[in-house]
């Protein structure tokens, strides 16, 4: 990402071979990371839909994020957003999200929802920038005084 910003990142679907980066990131990013199975199950899953985002690289596109997201009837939820630590506060967390706004509209869903750690302030912070409102808490979500805020972004016809 020379230059400081998104420009160069592309967005396609998660494929098993993304794994290794899909986890190296996982692991750095979150303090309860998701297992390797998780993600093998939630590529098999048909109502999932899990993305990266890729950047230019000599051996070929480096995955570094991705968004994993579930269609329920007229819902999506977002389950899992990150980011690799060198590239946070680039937009690409941004471009996630902003994916799965767009998708959820082409799916004619109504709502979107996510739970997120009550002390991510930086992820927080994006949500409320890109429409989304904090429903409650979840108390003890993540474990032992970790809580989760509950959010949620209604949609309506694009803006």
């Amino acid at each position: 990402m020379a230059g400081g910003g998104a420009a160069a990142v592309t967005l396609r679907a998660m494929a098993r071979s993304d794994l290794d980066a899909v986890m190296a990131i996982e692991q750095r990013v979150f303090v309860q990371p998701w297992s390797r199975a998780f993600f093998e199950k939630e590529l098999a899953t048909e109502f999932a839909t899990l993305r990266v985002a890729v950047e230019p690289h000599r051996d070929g596109d480096a995955p570094i994020g991705y968004s994993v997201y579930w269609r329920v009837t007229d819902e999506v939820h977002l389950l899992n957003v990150a980011v690799h630590p060198n590239r946070q506060h680039l937009g690409v967390g941004r471009i996630l999200v902003d994916a799965v706004v767009a998708d959820s509209r082409r799916l004619d869903a109504r709502v979107i929802f996510l739970e997120v750690r009550a002390g991510n302030v930086a992820a927080r912070s994006l949500y409320a920038r890109l429409g989304f409102r904090e429903l409650g808490v979840r108390r003890a979500y993540y474990g032992p005084g970790q809580d989760a805020i509950v959010m949620e972004r209604r949609l309506g016809p694009p803006a």
